[in-house]
């Protein structure tokens, strides 16, 4: 019939083994996945200051929202659909069509089509977000959502394609298990772009870039079903549930553990075992392996973990201290250059697997040949990222002028600026005597006074003294006269 002809054709049986095992063990990390972009919420909340705690969330929840209507609707058929030239896919799965419940699909001869869909659909919601954590506190609540529309679209779909969907780079033998290029180094470079476009915040010299936490607890759960829901995230990426899935989630769980325990003792050589710093080192850990966890040997794994580990914490002193870049959450070191690492070491370590189900599922003999393909794989990918991420921040600029807010507002926190609530009622959002702003949000209590941060200034005065001199005492003065006021969430 005529309507039989407009519909694409249907996918053969005959291809597909469906296993209920499989299944399961795709619809549980599919649920871990989900659940990464609320922990992400929670990690980033609890790092930033009180006043934009709210503004994290609730980007957080709105992108993964916007996100998945816009992988429905086209997302999934430009990442997934038949390749054109290499480059992106056809429109032909557009809503879905074809994503059927009963077949499988090219990618995935196990698994229902529709669950091979919905687990991608985390990946493209989650990757980002992750760029939140570079401009936070400063970004504005109109130009977050248009640019993070436009970036899942020119940046995520066609990198997506070009690897895992029947692209030129995958073609080229680039090899990523779970996102260590399309993902960490893709959203990493990006968050590098905004964090040096749209510059720095207030006071950043006088905290040496670290802002205080406003609730390490709240950060601490966060990282801690992040590092759950990466079981889901590496482990759901071999597609069934057998030895491949073991092999990633022991990776995953291992590379954790060495990159925080370098974190740890480096922490405690240069200060203190500070907990921020054991978060990152379990973060640096997680996203560095992600290329490579379900196909090199737990030594080879245990490498990688150490690598990132000094890698992201060296990294983030050279970039904060010395460059002076305002990467809130540093983001591309803990994302992006980690997630290079592992990808480029997947080149040095990759061993041969067993014929598998899955197409994901990798077989090749490690090789200089390979090692250079991953060099090719990471450094396209983020050089289009940055050239993609610099371009869209120029046209959001012209169209809606500064993209962040001016001091004053910033200073109010974005919950209040940008949501009109607020995280803590019982904290200050505004200086005492602050006016104009004081009176549009007089609804917030001004008669509390928040805790001078003397401790923080102690607790870090050893690197502050390392890297100014005597400069760390004169902050701390003035912080003491009331010249150099900072509360704790300000």
């Amino acid at each position: 019939s005529r309507l039989q002809k407009m519909l694409p054709p249907k996918h053969l049986g005959a291809d597909c083994n469906m296993d209920s095992g499989d299944t399961t063990w795709i619809i549980v990390s599919t649920a871990l996945v989900l659940g990464m972009s609320p922990a992400l919420a929670f990690f980033e909340a609890g790092m930033l200051r009180s006043k934009h705690s709210l503004s994290i969330i609730s980007q957080a929840f709105a992108g993964n929202a916007l996100l998945s209507v816009m992988w429905l609707l086209f997302g999934y058929t430009l990442c997934f659909g038949p390749s054109i030239n290499g480059l992106i896919g056809a429109p032909s799965h557009l809503l879905w069509i074809d994503v059927r419940y009963d077949q499988c699909g090219p990618h995935a001869k196990n698994i229902p089509a529709a669950l091979f869909a919905l687990f991608q659909m985390m990946f493209a919601s989650i990757t980002p977000l992750l760029m939140t954590g570079s401009f936070a506190e400063r970004l504005r609540w109109d130009c977050f959502l248009a640019f993070t529309v436009l970036w899942e679209l020119l940046v995520y779909y066609p990198v997506c394609h070009w690897i895992w969907g029947g692209g030129f780079l995958g073609a080229w033998g680039v090899k990523d298990f779970a996102g260590g290029i399309v993902i960490h180094v893709s959203a990493g470079v990006g968050a590098l772009v905004v964090a040096l476009y749209i510059g720095r915040r207030k006071d950043f010299h006088l905290y040496h870039g670290e802002f205080p936490p406003s609730n390490l607890p709240l950060a601490g759960i966060g990282t801690a079903l992040l590092w759950m829901g990466w079981f889901g995230f590496n482990g759901g990426s071999a597609l069934q549930a057998g030895n491949i899935a073991v092999s990633a989630v022991v990776s995953t769980h291992i590379a954790a553990c060495f990159s925080a325990s370098v974190w740890l003792i480096l922490s405690m050589i240069y200060h203190r075992p500070a907990a921020t710093g054991i978060f990152n080192g379990v973060l640096a850990g997680l996203a560095g392996i992600t290329a490579a966890s379900g196909w090199i040997s737990t030594q080879a794994t245990i490498f990688i973990g150490i690598t990132c580990g000094f890698v992201s914490y060296y990294g983030i002193r050279l970039s904060k201290a010395r460059l002076h870049v305002d990467d809130a959450l540093d983001v591309h070191m803990i994302h992006g250059a980690t997630g290079a690492v592992g990808a480029v070491l997947l080149g040095v370590f990759g061993r041969r697997e067993s014929e598998g189900v899955s197409s994901f599922e990798v077989h090749f003999h490690t090789s200089w040949t390979q090692f250079g393909m991953q060099v090719v794989g990471v450094f396209i990918v983020g050089l289009y990222a940055g050239v993609v991420t610099w371009l869209l921040l120029r046209i959001l600029e012209n169209q809606f002028g500064k993209l962040t807010h001016d001091e004053e507002r910033q200073q109010a926190g974005l919950d209040w600026v940008d949501h009109g609530e607020v995280a803590y009622h019982r904290l200050a959002v505004l200086p005492p005597g602050k006016q104009g702003l004081a009176e549009e949000y007089s609804t917030i209590s001004e008669d509390l006074q928040l805790p001078m941060e003397d401790e923080y200034f102690r607790k870090n005065a050893a690197i502050m003294q390392e890297e100014s001199g005597t400069e760390s005492d004169k902050l701390l003065n003035l912080a003491r006269q009331g010249k150099g006021r900072v509360g704790y969430g300000l």
